[in-house]
């Protein structure tokens, strides 16, 4: 996974950021609901953990500014736990909440069930289309400007992890994981090459690229 957290106290960040590394998985780090938005905007993540009491813009805001576009499941963590402080978090858009303190082995197995509910969930849609870039996944097929593309499974993973992250960034890592089940970086061109033969079926010919680099970060689509 890749999870974003939003945590003004730098000890429980790093704390929960050095833990969740640990179990192989990758995370950035922000200490406001401003700079949270913005990468929500720009980056793909798996999940948002949030907390309540933020300064200046408070999680219960960041989740409610989230709601009108697409983003990640988000849990809130914080202090402040009553039922009705649960049940507002959850109403402005929380996929759960959790209080502090709380048992991390706790957090992680709800954090995994959120991101599973998540893909199960955007299984449901047969199409995805980006502009003339048609992709049935019900059928396993491309298309681009009526044209069938013909992809190798490998590409056609990365395509659609890249479309379900349509206009943010998809790093390395997160293609690493999600295409190839790899928890850490095997240090080789895997993904560049790959990435550079769906370029080429997607892109070659057509009059606007769809697929971007972001150098020394990842890979953008649309």
């Amino acid at each position: 996974m890749r999870v974003l957290i939003v945590e003004d106290d730098t000890r429980v960040s790093y704390w929960l950021s050095c833990k969740l590394q640990n179990c192989g998985h990758n995370c950035r780090l922000v200490e406001n609901g401003e700079c949270a938005l913005e990468l929500v905007g720009k980056e793909a993540f798996d999940a948002i953990l949030i907390d309540r009491m933020l300064p200046g813009m408070s999680g219960i805001d960041v989740l409610r500014a989230l709601q009108h576009r697409p983003h990640p499941p988000a849990m809130v963590l914080s202090a402040v736990d009553q039922p009705s402080d649960r049940v507002e978090g959850l109403r402005a858009g929380a996929a759960d909440y959790l209080g502090k303190p709380f048992d991390f082995t706790e957090l992680l197995l709800r954090l995994e069930g959120l991101v599973k509910r998540r893909h199960h969930a955007s299984d449901a849609g047969d199409l995805l289309q980006i502009e003339d870039l048609v992709i049935d996944r019900q059928n396993r097929r491309v298309s681009r400007g009526g044209q069938t593309i013909e992809l190798t499974e490998k590409e056609y993973a990365l395509l659609q992890v890249l479309a379900e992250n349509l206009g943010r960034t998809v790093t390395r890592a997160m293609l690493l994981e999600k295409v190839w089940g790899y928890q850490f970086d095997p240090q080789t061109n895997l993904i560049d090459v790959h990435v550079s033969k769906l370029r080429g079926k997607i892109d070659r010919n057509y009059p606007r690229s769809l697929l971007r680099t972001i150098r020394a970060v990842g890979y953008v689509l649309g």
